[in-house]
């Protein structure tokens, strides 16, 4: 990754933008210039100041949905030199009270519905609106670098405990400026953040791309699919965030003929179904860019033109798939006439980066997770693919996920993408359950369309017919579910579907 010239840290940032009277944020039907957005930063720095407890961590615990206080917030820690702790309200109870203790927060502070959820914590917990100083301090700026630490964002914990990942100054900026370049904003624009802002989506490929330019960052407090468009008209935004399902929500939305009556130009995330990327560009007339990547930020992989239905893109010098029992590179994947892969034992692999750690800076004061990702000086990103000849890299599942069925190694993402095919099916997620002798069960939960019906046969002999879908890869157990548990930022929770396994109320089929 190339680094762009100018301003590398959220610092320098806001100060690039303390005199602009332009429009910095927008937040229901309040408004901020990017100048009256710095000063409510400096507040911020002054009041967390002012609590610090010295001989501790400075690092202050934030739960909040989207609101204006939450960026306020994050531009006060970068001037007072502090560590912004993005807490998930999903969490709940002994768990989320353990995710404040390992982060070593001074105290949190939460929005006011959200407060109870931290009932177990054993730190203060203060009102997010009441930290700010009612005086205008002077600009008092902590010295910041690249590498300093600005945020600790935890992991979805898909399919294990949620790990905090280190966000520095420049994995923040960074990315903001590449992106804002990159896609031409300017303080002309409107970035849309409607995406969790606790997740590093919303941070990196929204708030600070709104940063970096100088465009208006226009806040919603959670994601509605119904509000989607009426948003989009009324903030006038030209850029949007996604991760994950949110562009197949708003696709379900009634269509309506002033659809393309919007200002919106680019769409840019990751995780977005191929038939949705397509699917929403048609219906709204903008360009959808969807690439690939995690929190830790070690390895990025972008769609390009050219890039084949399904792949994630080209492996870019330094990245590569590789065996991770022997480190050696694994073989192209060949694929029939239909596109499907033929060689599954040998092509799927780890994908890695192999000239560095990238943008990973870590996880909080967890080396064996640190050693798990950093391996021989290469980052092992735990996602597992495959790559044609052409470099062309399509995604497979993860480590965590990778089933041992009858001593083979498979992958779950190639499974959910057959079972994705059948029409009446509009949701899958595969995941392992314990074979009475050794290694996994394969079994699926999948979520039919509405006005559809399907049996355990009609099923069985759909998979049977599927010609890239090994004898091996046939789940044994299909549990049929009204929808799949997720994360807050729209992750199937396979972890809570293996924890269940056969235990659960919802039919259960034998394939």
């Amino acid at each position: 990754m190339t680094t762009p010239a100018g301003p590398l840290t959220v610092t320098e940032l806001l100060l690039a933008q303390g005199s602009s009277s332009r429009l910095g944020l927008l937040f229901e039907d309040r408004q901020w210039s990017w100048q009256e957005h710095v000063r409510e930063c400096a507040r911020y720095a002054a009041a967390l100041r002012a609590r610090r407890e010295p001989g501790r961590p400075f690092h202050v615990g934030v739960l909040a949905d989207n609101v204006p206080e939450f960026s306020f917030l994050l531009g006060g820690c970068a001037f007072a030199g502090a560590v912004l702790v993005a807490l998930n309200p999903v969490r709940r109870g002994a768990a989320l009270a353990r995710d404040v203790a390992r982060t070593d927060c001074q105290y949190v502070l939460a929005e006011p519905h959200y407060a109870e959820l931290l009932s177990e914590a054993e730190v203060p917990v203060l009102p997010l609106g009441e930290l700010r100083n009612t005086a205008d301090p002077e600009l008092d700026v902590a010295d910041a670098t690249p590498d300093d630490l600005l945020m600790l964002i935890f992991t979805s914990g898909t399919s294990g405990e949620p790990k905090a990942v280190r966000c520095t100054h420049g994995k923040i900026a960074i990315p903001g400026r590449m992106l804002a370049d990159r896609f031409e904003l300017t303080p002309d624009d409107a970035v849309y953040v409607s995406m969790p802002m606790f997740h590093s989506n919303a941070i990196l490929a929204g708030w600070a791309v709104g940063l970096a330019a100088g465009a208006a960052i226009a806040l919603r407090r959670r994601f509605s699919a119904s509000a989607f468009i009426d948003d989009i008209r009324a903030f006038n935004a030209t850029y949007a965030n996604y991760v994950g399902k949110p562009l197949s929500y708003v696709l379900a939305t009634p269509a309506r003929d002033d659809d393309k009556d919007n200002p919106l130009r680019i769409a840019y995330g990751n995780e977005g179904a191929p038939d949705d990327l397509a699917g929403f560009a048609e219906r709204f007339g903008c360009a959808v860019v969807d690439g690939f990547g995690s929190t830790e930020g070690g390895v990025a992989i972008s769609r390009g033109p050219g890039t084949p239905p399904g792949a994630l893109g080209r492996l870019i010098d330094g990245l590569a798939v590789l065996n991770p029992e022997t480190g050696r590179p694994c073989p192209p994947a060949r694929f029939d006439a239909d596109g499907r892969l033929l060689n599954p034992d040998e092509a799927v692999g780890e994908i890695v980066n192999t000239a560095g750690a990238g943008m990973f800076a870590g996880y909080y004061d967890d080396s064996a997770a640190d050693a798990s990702r950093m391996r021989d000086g290469m980052y092992w990103s735990g996602d597992l693919g495959y790559a044609d000849g052409r470099g062309f890299c399509w995604f497979a599942g993860r480590t965590s996920e990778w089933l041992r069925v009858d001593g083979e190694n498979l992958g779950t993402a190639p499974i959910e993408r057959v079972l994705r095919r059948h029409p009446a099916i509009a949701e899958a997620a595969v995941y392992g359950v314990p074979d009475p002798v050794a290694g996994d069960q394969i079994m699926a939960c999948i979520v039919l369309r509405g006005g559809t019906t399907l049996t355990p046969a009609e099923l069985g002999a759909f998979l049977t017919a599927q010609t890239d879908l090994g004898p091996k890869q046939h789940p044994r157990f299909v549990r049929v579910a009204t929808e799949l548990p997720r994360t807050a930022t729209f992750k199937a929770l396979t972890r809570v579907l293996a924890a269940e396994g056969l235990d659960t109320s919802d039919p259960v089929w034998r394939v």
